[in-house]
């Protein structure tokens, strides 16, 4: 066996096909083909059969399968323990990311980072998280950042819980209220960011859930846009913790609680390909990810929907 054949095994099991896996391992469908092959010839069995749902693994490639994901492991971790014994020269770490973290958390992240890993060459592609899970899996970024991201091809690690909060200037709503029925909210001018994103699809599932219909006052594309327009007195928008920290710090813009629904949250994650483990850099990234979090301070509790009396 070799280790290349034992990739191509793995990739066409994953992707259940011959043509997806060679995207994924970045070569000619030939060449996985030829590689699945030499592995059949020194196995002396068929890897792959036909079914009614296409290419499946046979008998002897389930039964191969947990053996493979243990040696390229091993070959991973061996890489892992010889890179961490080069001096720290230099170095490149690939990372993707959705647009919210870009913009919020990374660049005082990577301020962090570069102070303590100054020679280290760091690209950074943005997208939504489909995207985000996408580049990690086609190994065209080590690590991704995202909300509320799992797929059994990686590893999932929670930093923190990012809840949508509803936010309004502060001359909007009077301090000693700031807490609000949904009802009182949907009618309300309400801002809306990213039409079809997982937030988006978030914030009008609560007031459906609720048999309401929100007035919505505006649609914009960005999160950035969205608070820019609250600050301006335009209305009033459910937006990411992350996204408003400061602004809810240094009272620019206020935070209302709903007292009647469950809070919307989601969690920002780190993800990468299980098997291969964090480089060394990508190990320093997370603890500059850590650190910037802890310093910026959690979201606030949010109160717990009243129960309706009996």
């Amino acid at each position: 066996m070799e280790i290349p054949q034992i990739e191509a095994f793995l990739a066409v099991g994953t992707f259940g096909g011959f043509r997806r896996a060679a995207d994924a391992l970045r070569i000619t469908q030939p060449a996985v083909s030829a590689r699945i092959r030499a592995l059949e010839g020194s196995l002396d069995v068929k890897l792959f059969e036909r079914g009614r749902h296409g290419l499946a693994l046979s008998p002897a490639g389930r039964a191969l399968r947990p053996h493979a994901e243990q040696l390229l492991q091993a070959v991973a971790h061996a890489r892992q323990a010889v890179h961490d014994l080069r001096p720290a020269s230099g170095g490149a770490l690939q990372i993707a990311a959705v647009l919210s973290i870009c913009t919020y958390l990374l660049p005082d992240v990577l301020k962090r980072f570069q102070a303590a890993y100054p020679k280290v060459l760091i690209t950074v592609r943005s997208g939504h998280s489909k995207e985000v899970l996408e580049m990690v899996l086609r190994g065209e970024a080590e690590v991704g950042l995202a909300r509320s991201l799992h797929h059994p091809e990686v590893e999932t690690l929670a930093l923190r819980d990012d809840p949508l909060i509803l936010v309004a200037r502060p001359d909007a709503w009077p301090a000693r209220e700031r807490r609000a029925r949904l009802e009182e909210v949907a009618d309300r001018p309400l801002i809306f960011f990213d039409r079809g994103s997982s937030d988006w699809t978030l914030t009008h599932g609560l007031f459906r859930r609720a048999g309401l219909v929100p007035n919505v006052a505006l649609e914009v594309e960005t999160i950035e846009t969205a608070k820019r327009m609250v600050e301006r007195g335009v209305g009033f928008a459910f937006l990411p913790h992350l996204a408003v920290g400061r602004e809810l710090r240094r009272r620019s813009l206020a935070a209302i609680a709903i007292v009647d629904a469950e809070p919307i949250s989601r969690s920002l994650d780190v993800i990468h390909p299980r098997q291969r483990p964090l480089s060394a850099e990508a190990r320093a990234l997370l603890a500059a990810l850590r650190s910037a979090l802890s310093d910026a301070g959690g979201p606030p509790r949010r109160p717990r929907p009243r129960r309706k009396a009996r």
